[in-house]
């Protein structure tokens, strides 16, 4: 059994700049030192050891819409066997950017982000459903991306 996984001990000046950060990821390091107090290489340490750490990752995020990908949908997913080695097959597909281990009906969801609908029929039947120990899926196709949210701070 591997051990538990420990949240990272976070300072109120951590979880400051973090969410300076979520806010806007451009922002500069002497910004971010201004409204917390600290020196622009003071913040530039801290984040390195944060992103050292796996604590955060500071990344582009796009609309799919935009860059020409028009289909998304969750995928839930039936299984036999081990769960965790589909779940390793299905995050090594390249439209699949979600995995999720699941105690529910289903034992994963799965998110992922076609062309369109073809490249999405393509992928359940070509690629998914044909995986060892997929017992069945369910296909919840995304009409309207109502809301997403990166930026709910550090509670």
């Amino acid at each position: 059994m591997s051990p538990k996984p420990r949240p990272a001990p976070l300072d109120a000046t951590a979880k400051a700049i973090i969410e300076q950060l979520q806010s806007d990821g451009r922002r500069s390091y002497a910004e971010i030192g201004k409204a917390v107090g600290l020196s622009e290489a003071a913040v530039r340490q801290r984040v390195q050891k944060l992103t050292d750490a796996g604590v955060m990752q500071i990344v582009a995020v796009t609309d799919p819409l935009q860059l020409g990908f028009f289909r998304q949908a969750m995928i839930g997913v039936k299984v036999s066997g081990d769960t965790r080695v589909i779940a390793d097959a299905l995050a090594a597909l390249p439209a699949v950017d979600y995995v999720v281990l699941t105690a529910g009906t289903f034992d994963l969801l799965i998110e992922v982000v076609c062309e369109n609908d073809d490249d999405l029929i393509d992928l359940l039947n070509s690629e998914i459903r044909t995986l060892p120990g997929v017992i069945s899926t369910e296909t919840f196709v995304y009409l309207k991306l109502h809301k997403q949210l990166y930026n709910w701070g550090t509670r």
